[in-house]
């Protein structure tokens, strides 16, 4: 009683900001598990709604598809409506989403509820970054907030697939999507007692209409190429004609942007070299990044005959790797060495592991080849998220903080979707040369051809995260990193993490 009483404001102050970001991350966690969580949990829910093989894929499609296309309008509706009011707007329309879709009766009823989740995490998204950004004072706090935050972003594919295989195998298919319920209220309900805007809402500034149409339908647009790619090839109509719209739409924006007195998306922001290159970097990194969820799970399941379950569980070494690199390695190391060599060191090793994929076969076991690679990578890419994510939303002007935060989740979505579009090209055509050449006499013969187009699949991932390291030490100038910069008098911030 003694001690509550005669506390210090200023402890009572940095209390509050570590228990805001306990909320804020459970935000962030539950935006970026659902792009995962229904992938283990599709084969019930199209058994239960009885829709087809070319329906599926849209379960997942129209949640990407809504929240790539719409973070840019988010990350300025933040800025200018209030970012705590935009992140408790989202919580609350997501977790609505989430009920619709639970309670789906059809297929028609949970592609509704998929793209209101896309549209509401748009919101949330970068109202949650953004706030992290005027939570925390410059130095080793906003340093080990981030580092908290990446972890969060970096795993919570793994933690989709995890918690997808659970639910599925003990629960339904269903609760997937209603899980986000009691993910929503704890996070609403810590929103309202803890997390503070900082910033002044501009609600009286105009709208870029037309900015936000371009790059909305562009966004979209590309989006939609790269999934059509992925079910019908390259060089099919539709596919060429969503990259061509793509491309022209978002040349037009960024012409308008150039000469817009209020743009969605200052083209400073991009033009500033270390932001830049943070933006690009990520992008190619989450390209790479979501190979390895993507094809590892195949690669468990049909070949090593793991669970959804036991999948689930393989993936925590890499979940803890990722974490422990953002909070700790990240946070320690930024303010001791140049920020783009982390940046590129943590691509590197992430690609190291990547190249140890490329051992797999169907004589191996877990330990052997899929373990040590999720601990060098988690490790790598853990440790250069964190550095990615503080400098591209470092210096940026308070009023942009939404879409400089935006356009971190912009980066991480279309490297994705174009990495997992490309991979999933890429592998299924080594996969149809191998057995054109070794033939299909037998199942072993179609396992060891699944298995050579994953392969080959992670050497081109490794590729591309050799390509974040030389884009991120090429572009990037900074020696760190302004706010992130650790100073002798700061307390240790992950102790106070853990203490509150």
């Amino acid at each position: 009683m003694t001690d509550s009483l005669t506390a210090h404001p200023a402890d009572v102050t940095a209390r509050r900001r570590w228990i805001a970001l306990i909320f804020i991350s459970i935000a962030q966690l539950m935006v970026i598990f659902d792009a995962s969580i229904m992938n283990i949990a599709l084969p019930q829910a199209q058994l239960n709604l009885a829709f087809s093989d070319a329906d599926r894929q849209w379960v997942i499609t129209a949640y990407s598809l809504a929240f790539g296309a719409l973070l840019l309008l988010g990350g300025r509706v933040s800025d200018q409506w209030g970012r705590r009011r935009s992140f408790i707007v989202g919580l609350v329309g997501f977790s609505v989403a989430s009920v619709l879709g639970g309670f789906a009766a059809n297929i028609e009823m949970l592609l509704v509820a998929r793209v209101l989740q896309g549209v509401f995490a748009a919101l949330l998204a970068p109202a949650a970054m953004s706030l992290l950004s005027v939570t925390f004072p410059a130095g080793r706090e906003r340093a080990t907030a981030f580092g908290v935050f990446s972890a969060v972003a970096g795993a919570g594919g793994a933690i989709g697939l995890l918690l997808g295989g659970v639910l599925t195998e003990f629960a339904s298919w269903r609760w997937t999507l209603l899980v986000n319920i009691v993910f929503g209220a704890v996070a609403v309900a810590g929103a309202l007692a803890y997390v503070r805007d900082a910033g002044a809402e501009r609600q009286g500034q105009r709208h870029d209409v037309l900015g936000t149409v371009l790059a909305s339908v562009g966004l979209a647009a590309l989006v939609f190429g790269l999934n059509r790619a992925e079910t019908e090839g390259w060089g099919a109509a539709t596919t060429i004609a969503s990259f061509v719209t793509a491309v022209v739409l978002l040349a037009v924006f960024v012409a308008v942007e150039n000469r817009a007195a209020a743009p969605l998306l200052p083209m400073r922001m991009i033009l500033d070299r270390d932001r830049g290159g943070a933006y690009l970097s990520v992008s190619l990194a989450m390209a790479g990044n979501f190979t390895q969820f993507l094809f590892l799970t195949y690669y468990m399941q049909s070949i090593l005959g793991f669970s959804p379950l036991l999948t689930g569980v393989a993936f925590l070494p890499l979940v803890a790797c990722l974490i422990f690199g953002s909070t700790q390695l990240g946070t320690r190391l930024i303010g001791r060495l140049q920020v783009r060599w982390l940046i590129s060191g943590g691509y590197l090793v992430g690609a190291a592991g990547m190249f140890w994929l490329t051992r797999l076969s169907v004589e191996n076991n877990y330990w052997q080849v899929v373990f040590p690679a999720s601990v060098v990578m988690g490790l790598g890419l853990g440790t250069a998220f964190m550095c990615s994510m503080v400098l591209a939303t470092s210096n940026a002007d308070p009023a942009d903080t939404g879409v400089a935060s935006a356009m971190v989740n912009t980066s991480q979505q279309i490297g994705g979707a174009v990495g997992t579009a490309l991979m999933s090209a890429i592998a299924a055509g080594a996969t149809a040369s191998w057995l054109a050449t070794n033939g299909t006499a037998v199942n072993a013969a179609v396992d060891q051809a699944d298995v050579h187009g994953y392969v080959t699949a992670f050497w081109w991932a490794a590729g591309a995260l050799i390509l974040a390291a030389v884009t991120s030490f090429a572009l990037v100038r900074s020696t760190r990193p302004s706010d992130a910069a650790a100073d002798g008098s700061s307390a240790d911030s992950a102790a106070s993490l853990a203490h509150y």
